[in-house]
């Protein structure tokens, strides 16, 4: 693995995470952390603070974009936010969600698609949501040389199918089917899965089971690593809170009161002071003056 200087330069170095170090995580026992990003300023703060996946994920389209579910966000808008979270990531493994549309249609343009996360934006692997379904189309990226992510359970791009956003795998054989997707898209050669909205015991046998690790949201503390959206986690989301998202931050209140801040002090002129502002130096300020009174 390239070895890396620290981005924020406290003088200790890191490892560059890839896709094989993420695979060597799982018979050492050793968790897998996961946070979304969507921009190169939060790119830098989530790389520098040690998270080892930075998901472009397509809700993008909900906490960036305002949308109200993942499906309206295009090609085009995944691949600008992924360029910006790689400029401002260095160590962490990037991983480009592959929105809808960009990858049922047909095999061949779905390939087209995934390669210009690679090579346009600079994503080291995409994620695509489904089980069995997507067995064919992971076998072909893999072929390819492009790393995939598997999803499963609740899979936002589904949720007119899904009934809307709702726990999965309740029942006997709907618990199995997610163990048979499971199974298929590692036999595919996805090299890890996102396992969203499950009960923790589903999880916890699909954990046990397969070789790859599993990434959590919603499914428990078994699963080997755990992904949560940024804007959950630092309190900037706006509408109910999901049950499995702990807030760590509220920078919603914080950065409301830096605004109201703001407002009263430039209404009372406050703003700005006298070490905020830029003044002639007293040569030129005297010959300035002296012109203006003309």
């Amino acid at each position: 693995m390239t070895t890396l200087p620290h981005p924020q330069g406290a003088g200790r170095e890191t490892r560059k995470v890839t896709v094989p170090a993420i695979l060597a995580r799982k018979p050492r026992g050793e968790k897998i952390t996961c946070l979304t990003a969507y921009d190169y300023p939060t790119a830098r703060l989530v790389d520098a603070a040690g998270v080892d996946i930075i998901l472009v994920g397509d809700s993008l389209a909900m906490v960036v974009l305002g949308h109200e579910n993942t499906l309206p966000v295009t090609m085009e808008e995944m691949l600008h936010h992924t360029r910006a979270v790689h400029r401002g990531t260095q160590r962490a493994l990037l991983i480009a969600d592959m929105p809808f549309g960009s990858y049922q249609l047909d095999p061949n343009q779905a390939l087209v698609n995934a390669i210009r996360f690679v090579k346009e934006a600079g994503a080291e692997a995409v994620k695509i949501e489904g089980g069995e379904k997507r067995l064919d189309l992971i076998l072909k990226l893999v072929e390819n040389d492009i790393p995939v992510m598997a999803h499963i359970g609740l899979t936002p791009q589904s949720i007119h199918a899904l009934g809307g956003f709702k726990l999965q795998g309740k029942t006997l054989a709907a618990a199995e089917q997610l163990l048979r997707d499971a199974r298929a898209v590692e036999a595919a050669g996805a090299f890890s899965l996102v396992l969203e909205s499950i009960p923790a015991e589903v999880a916890e046998q699909i954990t046990r089971e397969l070789k790859i690790p599993t990434i959590g949201i919603g499914a428990g503390p078994a699963c080997d690593g755990q992904v949560l959206v940024w804007h959950d986690l630092v309190g900037l989301s706006f509408g109910v809170q999901p049950k499995f998202a702990r807030r760590y931050a509220d920078l919603r209140a914080e950065l409301g009161q830096a605004v109201r801040r703001f407002v009263a002090d430039v209404t009372t002129g406050s703003f700005p002071a006298e070490a905020e502002t830029n003044r002639l130096s007293p040569e030129v300020r005297e010959r300035w003056l002296a012109r203006s009174s003309r």
